[in-house]
């Protein structure tokens, strides 16, 4: 049987819920970094395709939530375009600028890079009950949502 985590314990302080984020974030970027090794991906290279998974950005919208500079985002881009895995095209709205989106190659990689990490992931998320992965994803998501604001 699982435990589930009970919420009427004391919370536990910023220092030790810091800790536990930044472990848990170091255990997940060695699993992104090991798929990104064996896909032949740099790390940013793995962030953009996460990115234009589910969105068409603009590149200076993608450059600035990436935290890159503009020449450091078109050189990214122009090496992801080398490989056939993104384009770009004019956003429709203003013509001035630069839409990034997959290609049908990049989409294939990204759902084989996201099943890989699905299942390198699931022996740590199944050691959770099924409420506790519902209540740690709402979290996450919320916690995000934040970020954004």
């Amino acid at each position: 049987m699982k435990k589930e985590i009970s919420l009427k314990q004391a919370p536990p302080s910023s220092e030790e819920l810091a800790d536990a984020l930044m472990t848990s974030a170091f255990v997940t970027m060695a699993v992104v970094n090991k798929i990104g090794a064996e896909n032949d991906l740099s790390l940013s290279l793995i962030r953009v395709l996460g990115i234009l998974w589910d969105r068409r950005p603009r590149m200076a919208e993608l450059a600035d939530y990436l935290g890159l500079e503009k020449q450091t985002m078109s050189g990214l881009i122009a090496r992801a375009e080398k490989r056939g895995l993104v384009a770009r095209a004019p956003n429709e709205e203003d013509g001035r600028a630069t839409d990034v989106f997959l290609t049908s190659d990049g989409v294939e990689l990204v759902k084989r890079v996201r099943a890989q990490g699905q299942q390198a992931l699931a022996p740590i998320i199944e050691g959770l009950g099924a409420s506790d992965q519902q209540l740690l994803q709402e979290l996450l998501l919320r916690m995000l949502e934040s970020r954004a604001s």
